[in-house]
């Protein structure tokens, strides 16, 4: 069998979600979450293969998380099962229209025993991308270890690495990212951060030029920056272009970055030119903030294009 489009790893979470504040109590719907399953899910739903390795928990949570991406068609086949850890938790409420609040639950997870072995026969089977997260180096020290070596092994291969920074204050601090993230940058293709995470892979402090002139030095080709409802700015050394959102009813931030990236890793397997990967990230976020959960909203590839043209509360018949 050929090697995926997509190859990527980290913590599959299982996100319980309320509709109003948890201290009032109430229903709670299960769904999957996690970074980089929901980039493997947007890659596989537009018609890419998609592996994602990873440690599960034996209950009942983690053959949950496996259901759901083999239902996605996400390829599963390196997961290890981990019956002494549990699997990671978290809990979203809606506490305004404006305002979604988010615990985790993940401390000892399956996810964070994470491992440099968990990771050798996958990549040696090889990959068109390897997409790597912020995430899960903040796991454990094991964790780091393994997405440090799989940088190198990938960067050495030929694979290219594309890394979301992806900051999560409450894993770690800002120091302790930088010292991790700045060096694992230097073996990436692909730089993906929000305007307030870019010098997490440089020098704090430094604007944007020189943080990306810095990057391009180290040998990366593309820094994307994610600027929210003003779109995202692609540098390359060609110069910089930028991408709008597309106008749509936000009902669910979460997961519109993963969206984003998803988005624009497509549009590289296809082949398109980089306004056609930063349009397509562009549809793909705004499918993920008008549509509730983490990846359930994400299209298909007949459905890229619902979105050209529309306007609000429309109905397709």
């Amino acid at each position: 069998m050929t090697a995926p489009d997509l190859l990527t790893f980290g913590e599959a979470m299982v996100s319980l979600r309320s509709a109003g504040p948890l201290a009032a109590g109430g229903s709670l719907t299960m769904h999957l979450a996690g970074a980089e399953s929901n980039v493997a899910v947007g890659v596989a739903r537009l018609g890419h293969r998609a592996a994602w390795v990873g440690r599960v928990s034996g209950d009942e949570f983690g053959e949950y998380t496996l259901r759901q991406l083999r239902a996605e068609g996400v390829e599963v086949a390196g997961v290890s099962r981990d019956a002494d850890r549990p699997t990671g938790l978290m809990f979203l409420e809606q506490r305004t229209a404006d305002l979604t609040r988010v615990q985790y639950h993940r401390a000892g997870s399956a996810a964070s025993a994470l491992r440099v072995d968990d990771l050798r026969a996958p990549l040696a089977a090889g990959a068109r991308m390897l997409h790597l997260t912020g995430i899960t180096p903040a796991l454990s020290d094991t964790a780091r270890e393994a997405t440090r070596w799989a940088a190198e092994a990938a960067a050495a291969a030929g694979i290219p690495v594309c890394l979301d920074v992806n900051y999560r204050a409450r894993l770690w601090s800002r120091e302790s990212a930088r010292a991790v993230l700045a060096p694992l940058a230097g073996h990436a293709a692909i730089v993906i951060a929000s305007a307030d995470e870019l010098d997490l892979v440089g020098e704090p402090g430094a604007d944007e030029s020189t943080l990306v002139a810095d990057l391009f030095r180290r040998g990366v080709h593309t820094v994307l920056v994610k600027l929210g409802a003003d779109g995202a700015r692609a540098h390359t050394p060609d110069g910089v272009q930028h991408v709008g959102t597309l106008t749509v009813t936000a009902v669910d931030p979460v997961g519109a970055g993963d969206a984003f990236t998803a988005g624009y890793l497509s549009g590289w397997f296809d082949g398109l030119d980089l306004p056609g990967r930063l349009r397509r990230a562009a549809t793909l976020g705004a499918f993920a903030v008008s549509t509730r959960g983490d990846c359930e909203g994400l299209p298909r590839r007949a459905e890229l294009s619902l979105l050209e043209g529309h306007e609000t509360g429309s109905v397709l018949r």
